[in-house]
């Protein structure tokens, strides 16, 4: 099962405020946004599609607040077991 991180990337001198979305085993992707609103999920979404991942995410934060995880929902494994 992925799992993608996203973490924000400050703006610079030369670029504007970007979202990096990392996953084991393939090259990371980062897109730039205007707004707060979405940009974790729209990075982690690329990915997944740049990638041919399909299915249905959930989504969590880091414990050092540092970005955000995104899981693909496996139904095998039902809480409780």
């Amino acid at each position: 099962m992925k799992a993608i991180i996203t973490k924000k990337l400050p703006a610079t001198d030369r670029l504007g405020a970007r979202v990096k979305a990392t996953a084991s085993g393939v090259q990371s992707l980062i897109i730039s946004y205007w707004s707060d609103d979405d940009a974790h999920a729209a990075a982690a979404l690329a990915l997944a599609r740049r990638e041919g991942w399909k299915g249905e995410l959930a989504r969590g934060g880091l414990p050092d607040e540092s970005g955000e995880a995104f899981v693909f929902i496996d139904n095998r494994y039902p809480l409780g077991v």
